[in-house]
């Protein structure tokens, strides 16, 4: 029963993103593709996602202990903390300190966890800003 509330959940959810993709005002020189198109492959892929845990529920879910929802609502913590902080300190070092506290709670050491993180910060930030020449928040130090 859970799964099909959860699954509800997230149809409702992909109605109301595909609506407020649709709510997109498209300027008469945008391109081919236009700012619509990725919101709504999302609201797709959610949706589709969605009516199959609706169809085919699990006959008896698992839920995690206490232990584990906590490590849940840590992760929640972190991505909220880091979009709260991400223009204050820049792409850069939010990317980095996020990424390594979450790969370092899905079980690497410390120290590879401040390695993957700096290097997943700045590998997005090389393809992304240098290579695409995307717009990323800068920080103090000014990238």
């Amino acid at each position: 029963m859970s799964d099909r509330i959860f699954g509800v959940v997230g149809l409702l959810l992909a109605l109301l993103f595909a609506y407020s993709a649709l709510l997109i005002e498209e300027s008469f020189l945008s391109d081919v593709v236009g700012p619509k198109t990725f919101p709504l492959i999302i609201a797709a892929i959610l949706g589709l996602s969605s009516i199959a845990i609706i169809m085919k529920p699990d006959a008896e879910p698992s839920w995690p202990r206490l232990v584990q929802f906590a490590e849940i609502i840590a992760a929640v913590v972190a991505m909220v903390l880091y979009a709260i902080f991400l223009p204050e300190v820049g792409f850069v070092i939010a990317t980095a300190i996020v990424s390594a506290y979450l790969t370092w709670r899905l079980g690497t050491t410390p120290i590879g966890s401040i390695i993957v993180g700096i290097s997943i910060s700045l590998g997005i930030y090389v393809i992304f800003h240098l290579a695409f020449g995307l717009s990323l928040a800068k920080g103090p130090l000014g990238f």
